[in-house]
């Protein structure tokens, strides 16, 4: 029998049933009411503060051809970067300058010892400058999102980005139903991608100490609202400190154009109903508020906020290689320069009553809870 909403907004503790009939919330007003109160606890239990991460889109080189991603292997279209060593110092440079306590670094994903040797050097680069440089005692946060790589690798990189209390990673299961893993992993070119190699990944993270996040995409074609739910349930027993979702957005440089996408008004619905569903199961977790949300709609990056996110990542790459990190179509913020997209997100800051966490850390509290005595940063 169907619980009122009203019942399961009283909820702590939500079943396989609970989350999807939350999911399945289409009246508009039952639809504000689950946001609100994903907003109302994630104020409960973080505070009213929003934490910055600059992102640093370092390289849209990849060995992989998953087939929903523009930048995969096979795309010839694709016009390939990797940022120079001072490029991306000046890019943390700023972020660290504007008062963010973190940057995240992202590329498309390379396990060869050239790339592991150039992302350690700018990892302690990076921390170097902003103890030298910005006077942080224990160096600024970090989180890398570089896809799979070795137990060893992982080590390297901790090491070198020196504060390990600040220490986060990034790497997306994109979806807990394993056939449709496979179908979008399953590019004819490049090395291939597996679910057993992404559990082992999520895995090794976790052992080197960082703070472990992951996340999928809504609304891919072929998936359900039980995946949906079971991807709630997966970040649960992967006992994740942080979670990246977006929609799903189709890109013609990947090879899913012929599925399609689902309609904006529907897949920010979802969007925001799967984001909202998370907050109230996994209340102690960090999420971001996607850039994708953009491109579904302006401004929707506050709208993810009101649904319950407390990250934003305001991308600090140089302006010259941002449109070439085109993950899916109609990216937002490829021609902005880095001060017009700071001052947009400080506007959605504003219009949410939140204010920025100026030079924090900002680590996951479920982290924290889990490392007792850490402090609160």
């Amino acid at each position: 029998m169907m619980k009122s909403l009203d019942a399961l907004l009283a909820q702590s503790t939500f079943s396989p049933d609970d989350l999807l009939q939350l999911l399945k919330t289409e009246d508009p007003a039952e639809c504000e009411a689950l946001y609100a109160e994903a907003f109302r606890r994630t104020t409960a239990v973080h505070g009213n503060c929003i934490y910055f991460r600059g992102l640093i889109e370092i390289s849209n080189v990849c060995v992989y051809d998953c087939r929903y991603c523009g930048i995969r292997k096979s795309n010839r279209a694709a016009r390939r970067y990797t940022l120079t060593r001072a490029e991306i110092l000046e890019a943390a440079r700023y972020a660290l300058a504007a008062g963010y306590g973190s940057v995240a670094l992202q590329s498309g994903e390379r396990s060869d010892p050239k790339f592991v040797d150039f992302i350690e050097d700018v990892c302690a680069a990076i921390h170097r400058m902003s103890v030298e440089e910005f006077g942080m005692t224990e160096g600024c946060g970090m989180t890398l999102s570089f896809g799979e790589q070795t137990p060893q690798t992982y080590e390297r990189w901790a090491q070198a980005a020196g504060n390990r209390r600040a220490l986060r990673y990034l790497l997306r299961i994109e979806t807990s139903n394993q056939a449709l893993f496979a179908h979008l992993h399953e590019g004819r070119c490049g090395a291939q991608k597996t679910w057993q190699a992404r559990l082992r990944a999520l895995s090794d993270l976790r052992a080197a100490g960082y703070q472990v996040g992951t996340g999928v995409m809504i609304g891919i074609p072929g998936q359900s609202l039980e995946d949906l739910v079971e991807d709630i349930l997966t970040f649960g027993r992967l006992d994740v400190d942080m979670l990246g979702m977006g929609p799903y957005l189709v890109s013609h440089g990947g090879d899913m154009v012929s599925e399609g996408m689902m309609e904006h008004k529907a897949l920010m619905r979802l969007t925001r109903n799967m984001l909202a569903a998370t907050r109230l199961a996994l209340p102690t977790v960090n999420m971001a508020a996607a850039t994708a949300l953009e491109t579904l709609e302006p401004g929707a990056r506050a709208l993810g906020v009101l649904t319950g996110c407390n990250v934003m990542m305001p991308n600090v790459t140089p302006q010259r290689t941002r449109a070439s990190y085109q993950l899916y179509d109609n990216k937002q913020g490829t021609e902005s320069e880095p001060d017009s997209n700071v001052r947009l997100e400080q506007e959605l800051v504003r219009v949410t009553g939140r204010s920025i966490a100026r030079n924090r850390f900002g680590s996951s509290l479920h982290y924290r809870s889990r490392n007792a005595g850490l402090p609160a940063d």
